[in-house]
C-alpha cells in the first residue's frame, strides 16, 4: 500500500477519507506522531514511513513544554523534541516537507493552546492552510472558546477537532458536535493518552450516544494500541488514533514505528 494521490484539502480531504474508509467497511487508521521524536529528520522519515503503509491520515502532534492531554510516553518523547529545538513554525515547515516528500494523506496539526495564541491565531489558520495541512486539533481549547480559532480555520478550509469524553451529557454532545468541523475525538477514558491493554466496556454505549445526537465522524482515542484493539473499532466507529504505542515503538527506530503502523492497517483489511 501506498500514499494517495493528494487531489483534495482541509474538510474536503476528511470528508473523501471518511466516504472511502466508509465504503471500504471499516474505521479510519490515523497514528499520532510528534515532529522532532527522536530528532527531527527521523520524525519526518517515520511519517512518511507510516504514509506508505497505507495509513488513512495522521495526528501530527507539535511538542509543547506542559501537554496536559498526554500521557508519560508522548510526554517523554515531546520534552525530548523541544530539546532538539522544536516550534510551531518548524512544525508547519515539517508538514511542508511531508508534502514535497509526497505524503499525501490528510494531516492534522496537534497542539496545545497558549503557543498557538502566541503564534496568532488567523495567522496559523493561514500558515497551516498555505504548508499543506488540513485541520487542528487543540486539546485545551474548549467549544465555548471555538471563535478564538473557527473563523480562520473556516476562511482557509480547515477542520476543526473538538473533544467528548465519557462523563460528556447529551448536551454537551450536541455543543461540541455543533462547533466541530471535520470529526468528533472521541476520548475512550477518562484520564490521559497511553496504551491500555483492553477498551472500556462502554465504549459502544458512548458511541452509540453521541451518534444519536450527531452524523457527524467519530475518532476514538485514548487507549488503542493494536490490531486486535483496531479490528474492533471497525464495528464501532468511523475512526481511531494510535498514539504512545506508535511513539514507544519510534525509540526503536523508522522501521519499528512502520512495522507496527503496517500491522494496524493490516488488520482493517478493505472492506
Amino acid at each position: 500500500m501506498s500514499e494517495t494521490t493528494r487531489t483534495q484539502t482541509g474538510l474536503d480531504a476528511l470528508d473523501a477519507l471518511f466516504a472511502r474508509t466508509r465504503a471500504q467497511g471499516r474505521a479510519a487508521f490515523l497514528p499520532y506522531y510528534p515532529i522532532g521524536y527522536p530528532t527531527i529528520e527521523a520524525s519526518l522519515d517515520t511519517i512518511q514511513a507510516m504514509a506508505g503503509a497505507g495509513v488513512d491520515g495522521f495526528e501530527i502532534g507539535m511538542p509543547f513544554s506542559d501537554p496536559l492531554a498526554d500521557g508519560p510516553t508522548i510526554q517523554a518523547a515531546t520534552q525530548v523534541a523541544l530539546g532538539n529545538g522544536v516550534t510551531v513554525r518548524r512544525c508547519l515547515e515539517a508538514v511542508a516537507e511531508l508534502r514535497a516528500r509526497g505524503v499525501a494523506q490528510p494531516l492534522l496539526l496537534m497542539g496545545y493552546l497558549n503557543p498557538l495564541l502566541a503564534y496568532g491565531p488567523d495567522a496559523f489558520a493561514r500558515d497551516a492552510r498555505a504548508t499543506g495541512a488540513d485541520g487542528l486539533i487543540i486539546p485545551d481549547l474548549p467549544p465555548e472558546e471555538a471563535d478564538l480559532f473557527a473563523p480562520g480555520c473556516a476562511r482557509e478550509g480547515l477542520a476543526l477537532i473538538f473533544f467528548l469524553a465519557p462523563t460528556s451529557t447529551d448536551a454537551r454532545i450536541r455543543l461540541v458536535a455543533g462547533r466541530a468541523r471535520g470529526f468528533l475525538y472521541v476520548v475512550s477514558v477518562t484520564g490521559v493518552t497511553g496504551a491500555r491493554a483492553t477498551l472500556p466496556p462502554d465504549l459502544g454505549d458512548f458511541l452509540a450516544r453521541i451518534r444519536a445526537q450527531t452524523d457527524c465522524p467519530r475518532v476514538v482515542g485514548f487507549g488503542i494500541s493494536g490490531p486486535e484493539q483496531a479490528r474492533a473499532m471497525s464495528g464501532l466507529a468511523e475512526g481511531f488514533i494510535v498514539g504512545s504505542a506508535l511513539v514507544r515503538a519510534g525509540a526503536g527506530g523508522v522501521d519499528a514505528v512502520r512495522d507496527l503502523a503496517a500491522q494496524i492497517r493490516g488488520a482493517l483489511g478493505d472492506g
